[in-house]
């Protein structure tokens, strides 16, 4: 598996956490020095190992934020 660097510049919160230590964030990533993008995923506590997650542009994430807003939940 190839290698990758990745920076986390903002933390907006956590979304779950499960009893096996890991949890689910909301944060702004940088990937392999790269334009930080906002990304959802789940993380193994102090942020070690990470599991699958998506990755959104700032205009993705807007409109995300507008779909949500829409929603009777």
């Amino acid at each position: 598996m190839a290698e990758f660097k990745f920076d986390i510049v903002k933390n907006f919160g956590t979304v779950s956490d499960s009893n096996n230590g890991w949890v689910k964030e909301v944060n702004l990533v940088s990937w392999n020095e790269r334009e930080p993008v906002y990304d959802i995923r789940v993380w193994q506590e102090g942020h070690e190992k990470l599991g699958k997650g998506i990755t959104l542009t700032e205009e993705e994430i807007k409109n995300l934020k507008a779909l949500l807003n829409e929603m009777d939940i």
